[in-house]
């Protein structure tokens, strides 16, 4: 007996050929997560990067079908099922996925945790003064195991207290410290699990770059290349000035040698 094929509805139909367009239109394709973003928040984002990138949400399934049919136009397309998760989303762009990813993760704004989410990072309070003044806000602070004092009249925490680790659900009473204590440690904002692009998949660990850190690994790695181009004497349009000055010194010196 042939297997039954489960039933598609031509409005899903119709969302798995547009999304198909779009993997084909588009040469960069993102998978997002969607999970615990307000609708508010989404609409300011579409709103803001609407010029960079169109977002479409739909189910899991329909986003696997999409992704089917457009495999046999794009090789490799396949690779972002893996990153589905959560709720998801497709991220369409001409941006590269570099850029687009760091757009993305400027536009994400912190809250303040609720009790049942999971810490994203460990979440500490620092140890030195706080605003608070002797009263009830000590016995609650000590309740918790923190090692509190008093300074110039202030509650002042003697060593960093690790209110949740990463990974772990976040009480009443941490997330209540945590507002206490002004830590907005949940990031309210576009998730990007992995980008595709010309049949590559870099997942959010390679696209997520300190631009700071690679703009200064870039300069001395062209500093370097600079000095041995230098010592080797390899000309360049870059270092031609200083190999003529580096030779005529040496010429000067070899002169004066002579001289003497």
């Amino acid at each position: 007996m042939a297997e039954r094929k489960p039933h598609i509805s031509e409005k899903k139909k119709a969302a798995i050929e547009k999304l198909a367009m779009l993997i084909k239109q588009y040469p960069v394709v993102g998978i997002a997560d969607m999970t615990g973003l307000p609708a508010e928040q989404l609409q300011k984002i579409r709103k803001s990067l609407n010029d960079k990138m169109k977002i479409y949400m739909t189910k899991k399934r329909l986003i696997r079908i999409a992704i089917e049919n457009a495999k046999k136009d794009i090789s490799g397309i396949e690779k972002l099922n893996e990153y589905l998760s959560g709720i998801p989303a497709l991220i369409f762009t001409k941006e590269s996925p570099f850029k687009i990813f760091n757009i993305i993760k400027k536009s994400k704004s912190s809250a303040f945790a609720k009790p049942g989410q999971l810490a994203p990072k460990d979440l500490i309070i620092p140890a030195g003064p706080t605003p608070f003044g002797p009263g009830p806000v000590m016995g609650e602070l000590g309740a918790l195991g923190i090692k509190c004092g008093i300074e110039g009249g202030k509650i002042a925490v003697k060593t960093d207290f690790v209110a949740a680790r990463k990974g772990e659900v976040i009480k009443d009473k941490i997330a209540s410290l945590l507002i206490k204590f002004g830590i907005k440690p949940i990031e309210i904002g576009l998730k990007v699990n992995a980008i595709f692009e010309k049949g590559d998949v870099f997942g959010a660990e390679v696209l997520d770059i300190d631009e700071g850190v690679y703009n200064e690994k870039l300069a001395k790695a062209a500093s370097w290349a600079l000095n041995l181009s230098i010592e080797a004497g390899y000309v360049t349009k870059d270092n031609i000035n200083i190999l003529i000055a580096k030779a005529f010194a040496n010429a000067n010196a070899i002169a004066n040698i002579e001289k003497s």
